[in-house]
């Protein structure tokens, strides 16, 4: 049976002792109803595993020793989903979810020409993604951009990464995102909002190296757009 895991932002040595933080300890205590020599997991979502006995199961402030210790490496090929914000939050939250439980590494949330929503809760969206981790088991955090604009974002981004945009603009040329896609480099995709984006961000998209994709025959939901590009970039 597998240890529970916890979200960590602090890191002790093998051997030395941690206060767990109040939300993590009363979770420990009263709701899993741990007692002191049982084990548990931490992770900071760095790639750092620990595992620690419970010494102390305080709703407020449980301890732990840390018993063993190891570094999760991350996969070297980097995976980067740029979609627009969604209208309805709790949609964008799933699909932030779905996102960290398929092993994206980075997420940019745009603000596109039509983009509805621009307000962004970055600490709320954070915790979807530090739950999604736990639940899925992972060692590693997406990183979490805050909102950029479209024109700046597709200007300013450099390396050696492919770059696709995902869209359904009539009169626009398009590959098969799953055949075009080299497995074995850094990606980057971007997702439009409801509306799609309009010709001239995929113009100017394109002119900055993009290639234009599609992922499948269907028109999808924005957030279903991005768990169709998450699940290809991972196989």
């Amino acid at each position: 049976m597998s240890l529970p895991v916890f979200f960590t932002k602090e890191i002790a040595p093998l051997h030395q002792h941690l206060t767990l933080d109040e939300d993590t300890s009363r979770h420990v205590s009263q709701v899993l109803r741990m007692r002191a020599g049982e084990l548990l997991q931490l992770t900071d979502g760095h790639g750092n595993l620990l595992t620690a006995e419970l010494t102390e199961a305080h709703k407020k402030h449980s301890a732990v020793k840390i018993t063993d210790a190891k570094f999760i490496e991350r996969r070297q090929r980097k995976t980067t989903i740029a979609i627009s914000l969604l209208k309805n939050a709790n949609r964008f939250e799933w699909f932030l979810e779905k996102a960290t439980e398929l092993g994206i590494q980075q997420i940019v949330p745009l603000i596109c020409e039509r983009t509805e929503r621009q307000h962004f809760r970055h600490e709320r969206m954070q915790s979807v993604l530090v739950s999604a981790m736990l639940q899925s088991q992972q060692s590693w955090l997406p990183e979490l951009h805050e909102p950029v604009q479209f024109v700046q974002f597709v200007s300013d981004i450099s390396g050696n990464a492919q770059k696709f945009i995902a869209h359904l603009v009539e009169g626009e040329k398009r590959k098969e995102f799953s055949e075009t896609m080299d497995r074995s480099s850094d990606n980057i995709i971007l997702i439009g909002p409801e509306g799609d984006f309009t010709k001239e961000e995929v113009m100017l998209a394109v002119k900055h190296g993009y290639i234009p994709v599609s992922l499948g025959e269907t028109r999808l939901r924005t957030e279903t757009a991005g768990i169709a590009a998450a699940v290809l970039m991972r196989s």
